[in-house]
């Protein structure tokens, strides 16, 4: 692997790319409707960030955004969490998916392991969320309702949250693959009224039979009244096994009016329910509103992602990532989206560069983890792909090292638009995006989005520009959580954000800010490595590892001693064919000496056959840093939130053993 120093210059939009950026139409309006000029992004990131109720209210004039009750307050406070957005107007979410749709155009691109890739179009999907919506009303869901969904990436789960949306009903997802009782945790809390569910689901090839977890979990849900069954593993369902089962044919039968209806409810009504991962004790339930995703997915989508009527926008993830959501939310540009459930890299490791190609992709969207396993494969797509529909590479999940930044443009293509983004659950929106307008540097996130007050503190809670800080908004948005579920007094809320500093939002990353207004992550702040007062981020730690190319992931945590010190193991996954020797632990000690500092080198390496990781591929630092200090598994960890659990016994024998 060749290193490629932090904030190397590696594309720089030409006058082409920067006059067709759909920010150019924005700040073109607001000199004419608002008489407000500027000269660069970050003037208007500044504006957006400082007189944020006159940005704002531009985004709902901008957006044309249609209520059947008007506002007559923008923000009732600036004070977090207490902030509300556009209390008395009345709007709804699925009514701007639609709105302004040409019904011949592609509105979804879908495909699976097993099915072929199938074009639908607008009118196809305005018809079948009628169908849908029609079902819900035979069923009595209203305004409130839960609707849940144990559902792949597949059009369907499209179908039923626009219809679930439609008629003010919440909605909250999960993948098949995620295990009873993770699923269980979740529902359970939000008590749903429907449940839409597949019979199983397809891996790798390989079928799993989910008819006895759907009854298991049907059973731990009292409220729920009736099932909504797709056919997937088999093509014939028996829908007697359902509580109160409905097919999906049947579903799409209800064709008794020709129109949507929309239900209007208030701007900070529910419009669906996202869960943390959950890796210690239940999964929080986070409650977003209809309103504010409305407004920050056309923000993010139009501006920072720059889609638009033609675009073809893909992201690998499953319904149980926000990123299914935010996919969901593309829609609104009227841009067409792409879905795929299904292993990567089966039945090939470059399968998903095949896909690109076939779909004539504009945007593709995936994780940094993806992109450097393609790098350490010595995958070179754009040797064996046509990918000249490309324009734009999106990542996020963890942050992307220099080196990934360099392989992209060596590998894929030199003219590419390299978005790396950071954002979260939390806001179902990355808050650190990109900009078509701005420089590409190595391991460097383009901007903060427009109307996100990002700061990096330092321990005294003060901004800071070129130092490692915490990452901090200082001004609320709208994608915020209205609430979580069944927290009453906001203590879980407050709790997960505002401890550290009250009435600032602390994420939990640690940001560096540079004197160019881009940003780097550094990994999570509660997992830092801190070596005699100086702390290191543990991407940092990971970027040195992984420029070697004998191993394939890796883990490190940082365990206080007794005497004040601390032990920093370092946990990696060789791969196929090489050993953890001796020369080799010296390799990796004088990689990270030489990369970083020799008071980051390891105390001690170890080879474990995979590294924990949660159903959406974030490693474990946390959580096993925990058990290596004693806890049990049960008390460090939810295991239904980890997709490979049996991976935490090497731990748990290293701590009981003493050898930690």
């Amino acid at each position: 692997m060749v290193q490629i120093k932090e904030g190397t210059l590696l594309w720089e939009p030409n006058q082409q790319w920067i006059q067709q950026a759909n920010l150019k139409p924005y700040m073109n309006w607001l000199h004419e409707h608002k008489q407000l000029n500027f000269n660069d992004y970050h003037s208007l990131w500044k504006w957006s960030t400082s007189d944020i109720e006159a940005f704002w209210e531009s985004i709902w004039q901008y957006f044309n955004i249609q209520a059947k009750h008007p506002y007559e307050t923008i923000l009732t406070t600036r004070k977090m969490p207490d902030a509300k957005w556009f209390p008395e107007a009345t709007l709804n979410y699925t009514e701007h998916i639609f709105q302004d749709a040409d019904w011949d155009d592609i509105a979804i691109i879908h495909a699976s392991e097993t099915k072929e890739t199938t074009e639908v179009t607008w009118g196809q999907l305005y018809q079948d969320t009628i169908a849908m919506q029609q079902t819900f009303h035979q069923l009595g869901v209203k305004e409130g309702d839960r609707v849940a969904a144990y559902l792949p990436n597949i059009y369907e789960a499209v179908v039923a949250f626009l219809a679930t949306a439609s008629v003010g009903a919440i909605w909250s997802s999960a993948p098949p693959e995620f295990g009873k009782q993770s699923v269980i945790e979740r529902f359970q809390q939000i008590q749903p009224k429907i449940m839409i569910t597949v019979d199983g689901y397809i891996y790798g090839g390989k079928p799993f039979d989910r008819a006895q977890v759907i009854q298991d979990i049907q059973a731990a849900l009292p409220s729920l009244e009736a099932t909504i069954a797709i056919p997937y593993l088999n093509k014939q369902v028996n829908k007697n096994m359902f509580k109160n089962g409905i097919l999906w044919e049947e579903v799409l039968k209800e064709k008794s009016v020709e129109q949507l209806t929309y239900h209007h409810v208030p701007f900070n009504a529910p419009l669906w329910i996202l869960f943390s991962s959950g890796t210690t004790g239940k999964p929080k339930p986070i409650v977003h509103s209809q309103g504010g995703i409305l407004l920050e997915h056309f923000k993010a989508n139009t501006f920072h992602m720059d889609l638009k009527k033609g675009d073809r926008f893909f992201w690998y993830t499953t319904t149980g990532w926000m990123m299914w959501n935010f996919l969901v939310g593309a829609l609104l540009t009227k841009s067409t989206i792409i879905l795929y459930d299904g292993n990567p890299t089966y039945p090939k490791p470059d399968f998903l560069w095949e896909f690109a190609e076939k779909t004539k992709m504009t945007t593709f969207g995936t994780s940094a983890g993806f992109l450097m396993n393609c790098m350490k494969d010595e995958s070179h797509p754009k040797e064996k792909y046509d990918l000249q529909a490309l324009k734009c590479i999106s990542s996020t999940g963890s942050p992307l090292p220099p080196e990934g930044f360099a392989w992209c443009y060596k590998h894929i293509k030199k003219d590419l638009w390299l978005a790396s983004i950071s954002g979260g659950t939390d806001v179902c929106t990355a808050f650190i995006l990109g900009s078509p307008t701005l420089p590409v540097y190595a391991g460097e996130l383009q901007c903060r989005g427009l109307g996100a007050k990002i700061e990096s503190f330092s321990d005294e809670n003060e901004p800071q520009t070129d130092a490692i800080g915490e990452l901090v908004i200082t001004e609320p948005i709208p994608c915020m959580p209205i609430y979580f579920w069944n927290d009453p007094d906001s203590v879980r809320l407050l709790d997960s954000y505002f401890t550290q500093c009250p009435g600032v939002w602390s994420h939990g990353d640690y940001l560096k800010i540079t004197n160019r207004h881009t940003c780097v992550i550094y990994g999570r702040s509660d997992a830092t490595i801190n070596r005699g007062g100086v702390r290191i981020g543990t991407s940092e730690i990971y970027r040195a590892v992984d420029l070697i190319p004998e191993i394939k992931d890796s883990l490190i945590v940082d365990l206080p001693t007794e005497n004040g010190g601390s032990f920093v193991p370092l946990f990696v996954v060789m791969q196929e064919g090489t050993k953890l020797t001796i020369d080799m632990k010296e390799k990796i000690k004088n990689t990270i000496r030489t990369e970083y500092s020799s008071r980051h080198v390891p105390s001690e390496i170890y080879e474990v056959k995979e590294i924990p990781m949660t159903l959406n591929g974030k490693k474990l630092e946390i959580p096993v840093k925990k058990i290596l200090m004693g806890a049990s598994i049960e008390k460090a960890v939810n295991k239904g939130s980890l997709a490979n659990p049996q991976s935490l016994e090497f731990f748990v024998e290293l701590s009981i053993k003493g050898n930690i």
